[in-house]
């Protein structure tokens, strides 16, 4: 008998500039690819998300008079991380990393070119209202169970996780192909808020 393949692997910004020798490098994010491709023939469908800002993104810390990469400010829609510039549209840095299987992939969706809003999440920006068409593409594939993998945990992956799991979708967090930022112990924050919201975590 034939295994069913599953659903959905999510495979949020595995790039250039999150990677080792980027701007906004997550600590081991490669060593993560590997698994990651080997795991994409399971799936029936793959989605790949990639940052992808313009050169003035007002999440760019050099955009803030007197203000540094990991300083938060109050935005008009809430409380912004500021990051190291990263992710410029065409730059070296917003590329797939080259290792990554982009061929595997039925959808390459970008978020956060919106000047004025970042997007972590790869179902709506940041002012949590604005949608990047994920949900009404995955609608259109009847797909109901999702896996998340990629970088960076506590941040990407897991407001993708958490929107994911508000629009009724089945998620689970493949941690061992996720690596973390872990800012002032944002993963553990990330893993309990997944957890208590009926998100699994783990293989």
């Amino acid at each position: 008998m034939v295994q069913a393949m599953s659903e959905l692997l999510l495979v949020i910004d595995i790039q250039n500039d999150f990677c080792p020798g980027g701007a906004l490098a997550v600590d081991r994010g490669h060593e993560i690819i590997a698994p990651v491709n080997g795991a994409m023939h399971n799936y029936s469908s793959v989605v790949l998300t990639q940052d992808w800002h313009p050169k003035h993104h007002s999440s760019f810390a050099s955009q803030h008079a007197q203000k540094n990469p990991l300083d938060t400010i109050e935005m008009s829609y809430g409380s912004q991380v500021l990051w190291p510039d990263h992710c410029v549209q065409g730059s070296e840095g917003a590329n797939f990393h080259p290792n990554l299987n982009v061929d595997r992939a039925d959808l390459i969706l970008r978020k956060g070119f919106n000047p004025d809003v970042d997007s972590y999440s790869a179902f709506f920006e940041n002012d949590k209202t604005t949608p990047t068409g994920l949900h009404g593409y995955l609608q259109n594939k009847n797909i109901t169970s999702i896996d998340l993998v990629g970088l960076a945990t506590d941040f990407c992956v897991f407001y993708s996780a958490m929107d994911a799991c508000k629009l009724g979708y089945s998620v689970t967090v493949l941690d061992h192909m996720t690596r973390a930022i872990d800012l002032n112990g944002s993963l553990e924050t990330a893993r309990k808020t997944l957890l208590e919201m009926g998100v699994t975590w783990g293989a």
